[in-house]
């Protein structure tokens, strides 16, 4: 397992609409989110969503990096992308990076960082039996306005056996 999980303003984003911020503490223990995702998440969301990542940051296991490297310098991706993958840069093999934004994951792929998105977490909560059915977060997701492809859903239910 990775030694240092990092995520994107759009997991935290996606899971909060599902209630299923406590998978990723689940699943990985300690969470790291750059400063530049933790204003985004913040800023833009609606009250429910931004109050369960405050709750879960107040809890101790989602947490801020307090420094992000400047490089390399990343123009074509957003600040908490780019921060991301700068931080796991610096981790090399010991990180993870929770993304679902497809130049991120393109970009952070070329520097040979793993990643995974909303998706793949939903997928590791079926397998470790912390929801009974990926369909059904899935559908609510789809609901709640957040777009994951349909072959990815997909992929991730055949992997689940779903």
């Amino acid at each position: 397992m990775a030694r240092l999980v990092l995520t994107d303003a759009s997991p935290l984003i996606g899971l909060a609409r599902v209630d299923g911020l406590a998978w990723l503490r689940d699943l990985f223990g300690q969470v790291w989110m750059p400063e530049e995702v933790r204003q985004e998440v913040l800023a833009g969301e609606t009250s429910q969503d931004r109050e369960s990542i405050v709750v879960a940051e107040r809890a101790g296991w989602l947490s801020v990096c307090e420094t992000t490297p400047t490089q390399p310098e990343l123009p074509e991706l957003d600040e908490g992308e780019s921060a991301c993958i700068r931080i796991a840069l610096q981790n090399r093999g010991a990180s993870l990076i929770l993304m679902d934004e497809r130049a991120g994951r393109a970009i952070a792929m070329e520097h040979g960082l793993k990643i995974a998105g909303t998706a793949a977490v939903i997928g590791m909560a079926r397998s470790r039996n912390l929801i009974p059915s990926a369909r059904a977060v899935f559908t609510r997701l789809h609901a709640s306005d957040f777009r994951i492809s349909a072959q990815v859903i997909e992929a991730v239910l055949r992997r689940v056996a779903e």
